[in-house]
């Protein structure tokens, strides 16, 4: 069931971009529409080839100033920096409302029941038609409203939810940098976008770091990050590089812009304006009850066109004075009221409705209601670590020198500050992605907002928190002139400096993954600040203090300083200043091959979110499995891992325990479909870990992944459990993620929060990211947890599970009375010539009100109390009916109603002594004189007849109801009323129905219409005990399957 991806969701924007970036190659002649072309639009942007001073003075700002407030508050009157939605068309929702679902098969009805009236009724039409006529047509009505109102209602929930998610920008106005949100964004204002933003605005690129990147997947429908520069490469505004267009992201590098185009006149704006409604997708289940709804309006028609000819060809010719034309058409209307269970759309849209209430009370922003049910399919969920499990809120807790380490708390108790802190302050301050918001100046160094990730942001306070070293001083005594930012890939950062105090000294800085940079450092400085050759005893010694501080959970870093004056690559910081700065990256990059000195590592912690483990304890126990994916150190990861619950085996298998052990494993050995083995495969939806099959643990890494063989994923994926997987790139993850899916017939969820998360979470069948995470991830991801807390993953996958359960106990609820035990009055009326024992009029009552006010109780049942410990649905094999679905309904329940309701009729019949073949096979002799009765009386049997029959259904539906709510809970253990399965609407809905059934037998105007009529005593209580013996007996079968969960009548449970 996998999830559509934004770029399938996006095709119509992708077109429409490719075309006009086609369009915008070729000059065209002036038009008067040139404002209203969107092609013409674009050809007219000129910002990209303007010098940046050029189109800094066109919008009269400075990049070191910005826009003064009075500028700012003029152009703000211009408009919003917003994008309006497109328009919506109305009459195509309203059309669906009005014909979709089973309103179509009502109008048919409709339609030929008005013909029966007219002008099949001839001179003198039956009222009864009429009113038949008039209440479906009062059924398609309030049907029609409801969608809308349950379309409008979730549609409001989740635009109000939407809403939560703040879009925020970073500009720089009167010479302060500040965060504003995203819609007061004004023409003219400079903007700064680091890694994870979204570009709020078109802007014109004027500063950028060698390394920028944009994912304009959303526009061009390409994975391939697409770099970024100061000068122009295209004169097509749509192609060239120095624009960062609207709503793209920047996955790599800084760069500074100036807005040119908000809201609907950038380039994203003018697409959203062409290409018009977004299309209507169905979600998942509503796929199912489509399906469902084709089979059974299929199964309908054919009957009802089959009564129809039988009428025609053998009933109106052997006995022509049983049935007039307008008479055959009405009785064969039960053909398609009966078989519709017309309460089953109206659950699949309140479901939706109920769904998207409750996940907007967890905060959680659900992009497409589809996620929810998928969510009940999750079989493996693959987990980011930090901001995802831990908080996301890292502080330095240790710093460490070759001969000696220290905690935080040390320094302010002691007196001596080792000198070579100093060293280690400068490296962290300098070779820092992170910045204060300057507005915050006046507060405290622990209070100050800082812009930047987790990691920069907990050493930038640290190393400003420092005593005796003032931080402000070694920033202004170095210039910074390049930068290559933390990546994914590299796993380090680099900053080179000038030092203003020694000749302008070129130093470069490297902070970064210890085992990626230990191998390019040949000294190491101890504490009194002196250096030492690193020799290999030196070299254990470090790898000692990193695994010591991994495996209590701490993310170490290296910080490394290399000076460029001994260099064989001489540099000035006139030389850098002049250089193109992919020439500088260059140099930076042959300089990271050797010399780099150790500096000092730094320890930081980023502690467990408080609800973690135990949301992944009850993940585990609903028969998901956790996988950490983490871009961390491998005992890092595996002790964060331990303390959340995802890692529990003390033994940890690596990769050659994996194929030393697992050699002989039949998952192993298993030859692919394009093998030459002549053995027959091992179909890939069967690896998975059996029940039976111990709890094995895994940890992997990045190199890992990068040797595995399909044989090896085999087992990775079939055998495994735990899995933690370390040291990870972003297309290590989406690797991962793609040959989970592959196998076992899982349904993979990812969370994350990062940049370099978001390819898996494209990937993925659900994309579940923080509602502190980047833009990019956020645009990735198909849901988002507003407030960080990931318990709400257990509610959603509980949510997806009960509305499915739910849907399929409507099913197994309407479709005994509603269909099995209605059409076996019109099988009997039209196959076997008795009269119809239940009306048109009660049949289409029955379907579309007391069947409806009852199933719509189920709807809000709370879960079982197995749900969260039952295995996930398999989505390729579980649907919403199957055969045993299908026993349960016409050979179990409905083979109890169906006798009981039609005993019920000739119960009474006999009470008239008109005998069992008095009253079938009678055909077109029940007319005036048969067996002594007027053809007033015998019209009056009938009509009490088909009273009782409908009184008797709707009486029996109480143990159809109760039956259904539990699949294997005793309804001792469910107590509707009380208790944790308390459920007030169903005793709601049983006294509606009795209510409706009351007004419908003893309502003057509808007894005058429709003949209804009132019925004795007995047989208002007889009913009664059919709905106990129904629930009764549905009660043994369940205490059959609970003790006997191996047996054949477990096995035929639904």
């Amino acid at each position: 069931m996998s999830q559509n991806s934004p770029q399938e969701k996006n095709y119509d924007v992708q077109i429409r971009y490719r075309t006009l970036s086609i369009q915008a190659d070729h000059a065209g002649s002036a038009a008067s529409k040139r404002d209203k072309d969107p092609a013409d639009a674009i050809r007219n942007i000129d910002a990209h080839v303007l010098h940046p001073d050029e189109i800094l003075t066109r919008y009269s700002t400075s990049l070191k100033v910005g826009l003064d407030d009075a500028s700012v508050a003029r152009r703000a009157k211009l408009g919003k920096n917003v994008i309006s939605s497109p328009p919506t068309h109305y009459w195509k929702k309203a059309f669906n409302y009005v014909f979709g679902g089973f309103n179509f098969l009502m109008w048919i009805a409709f339609v030929v029941t008005i013909l029966s009236y007219q002008p099949l009724g001839g001179s003198n039409p039956a009222a009864f038609n009429l009113g038949v006529a008039v209440l479906l047509l009062l059924v398609i009505v309030i049907s029609a409203t409801f969608y809308a109102w349950v379309d409008w209602h979730a549609s409001r929930i989740m635009s109000s939810i939407k809403s939560l998610i703040a879009q925020d920008a970073t500009v720089v106005r009167d010479g302060n940098r500040q965060t504003v949100p995203a819609s007061d964004i004004v023409a003219g204002d400079i903007v700064s976008l680091s890694i994870g933003d979204r570009v709020p605005a078109d802007l014109r690129i004027v500063e950028a770091s060698s390394d920028v990147r944009f994912d304009r997947s959303l526009l061009t429908g390409e994975s391939d990050m697409i770099p970024g520069c100061v000068d122009a490469t295209s004169d097509n505004a749509l192609e060239t590089r120095n624009l960062a267009l609207s709503s793209t992201f920047v996955v790599q590098g800084t760069c500074t812009g100036v807005v040119f185009a908000i809201g609907d006149k950038t380039v994203m704006g003018r697409i959203v304006a062409m290409s018009g409604e977004t299309k209507f997708k169905l979600t998942t289940v509503q796929r199912e009850i489509w399906f469902f709804t084709k089979i059974v309006s299929s199964l309908a028609l054919s009957l009802f066109v089959i009564s129809i000819i039988v009428w025609a060809t053998w009933l109106r010719k052997s006995f022509p004075g049983y049935e007039t034309a307008s008479g055959a058409i009405i009785n064969s209307i039960g053909c398609l009221t009966a078989f519709v269970p017309q309460g089953l759309p109206i659950c699949v849209a309140l479901s939706l409705t109920i769904v998207a209430k409750r996940m907007a009370k967890r905060n959680v922003l659900v992009k497409n209601l589809a996620t929810i049910e998928t969510l009940g399919c999750m079989s493996v969920l693959c987990s980011d670590k930090t901001g995802t499990l831990t908080m996301g809120k890292m502080s330095v807790q240790y710093f460490s020198f070759l001969d000696e380490q220290f905690h935080v708390d040390q320094l302010a108790d002691s007196e001596k500050v080792p000198p070579a802190l100093h060293d280690l302050h400068t490296v962290a301050r300098l070779c820092n992605g992170a910045k204060f918001e300057h507005s915050d100046v006046p507060l405290p160094i622990s209070e100050r907002v800082i812009k930047g990730d987790s990691t920069d942001t907990a050493v930038l306070r640290f190393s400003s928190t420092l005593p005796s070293i003032d931080s402000q001083s070694i920033v202004d005594a170095h210039d910074k002139l390049f930068e290559i930012p933390f990546n994914s890939r590299n796993k380090w950062m680099l900053t080179l400096v000038k030092d203003k105090t020694h000749d302008g000294a070129l130093t470069m800085l490297v902070k970064g993954a210890p085992d990626v940079l230990f191998p390019i450092c040949s000294e190491a400085i101890l504490s009194d600040g002196t250096s030492v050759a690193i020799t290999t005893s030196v070299r254990s010694q470090i790898h000692a203090l990193q695994a010591q501080w991994s495996s209590e959970g701490q993310r170490v870093l290296a910080l490394c300083r290399r000076s460029l004056s001994s260099s064989p690559v001489k540099l000035s910081s006139l030389d850098v200043e002049k250089m193109n700065p992919n020439d500088v990256e260059g140099v930076m990059y042959g300089e990271m091959q050797e010399g780099l000195t150790l500096v000092g590592l730094v320890g930081l912690r980023d502690p467990p979110r408080a609800d973690v483990q135990g949301a992944v304890g009850v993940i585990r126990r609903a028969g998901v499995r956790v996988f950490m994916v983490t871009g961390d150190f491998k005992l890092t990861a595996l002790a964060i891992a331990r303390q959340v619950g995802i890692v529990t085996q003390e033994k940890v298998d690596s990769l050659s325990d994996l194929r030393s052990s697992h050699s002989s494993h039949p998952f192993y050995s298993a030859p692919s479909s394009l093998s030459s083995d002549k053995h027959t495969p091992i179909p890939f939806h069967d690896m998975k870990p059996s029940d039976d099959d111990a709890i094995r643990a895994l940890l992997l890494t990045g190199d890992d992944v990068e040797t595995l063989t399909e044989s090896d994923w085999n087992v990775v994926i079939g055998v495994y459990t735990e899995i933690v997987f370390a040291r990870t790139t972003p297309e290590q993850k989406l690797k991962i993620v793609e040959e989970t899916k592959r196998r076992g017939d899982n349904t993979v969820a990812v969370t994350g929060d990062g940049v370099n998360d978001a390819p898996a979470l494209k990937a993925s069948d659900i994309g579940v990211v923080m509602g502190s995470g980047s833009d990019v991830a956020k645009d990735a991801a198909s849901m988002v947890l507003l407030n960080n807390d990931i318990s709400s993953i257990v509610v959603g996958i509980e949510m997806g599970r009960l509305v499915f359960d739910n849907l399929k106990k409507v099913v197994l609820y309407l479709m005994p009375a509603g269909t099995y035990t209605e059409f076996m009055t019109v099988f009997a009326n039209v196959f076997l010539g008795m009269q119809l024992a239940l009306s048109s009029y009660l049949q289409v009552c029955f379907s579309i009100t007391n069947d409806v006010v009852m199933s719509i109780s189920l709807m809000y049942e709370q879960p079982e109390a197995d749900l969260m410990l039952r295995k996930p649905r398999n989505a390729r094999t579980d649907r919403l009916t199957d055969w045993r679905f299908f026993f349960q309904i016409y050979l179990f329940i409905g083979l109890m109603m169906w006798p009981c309701a039609m005993s019920m009729w000739f119960l009474y019949m006999d009470q008239q002594h008109l005998g069992f073949y008095d009253v079938i096979l009678v055909y077109d002799k029940w007319a005036d004189g048969w067996q002594g009765y007027s053809i007033d009386q015998l019209t009056h049997f009938v009509s009490v007849g088909q009273c009782i029959y409908y009184v008797t259904i709707v009486i029996m539906q109480y143990g159809g109801l109760l039956a259904a709510r539990n699949r294997r809970v005793s309804l001792l253990h469910s107590n509707p009323l009380w208790g944790p399965r308390q459920n007030l609407m169903v005793p709601l809905g049983m006294t509606l129905t009795v209510l409706i059934a009351i007004v419908n037998l003893y309502g003057p105007g509808l007894q005058k219409v429709f003949g209804t009529t009132p019925i004795p005593g007995m047989f208002w209580g007889i009913p009664f005990g059919f709905a106990a013996g129904i629930l009764l007996v549905d009660e043994a079968r369940k205490a059959v399957v609970r003790a006997y969960p191996k047996s054949f009548v477990a096995r035929m449970a639904w």
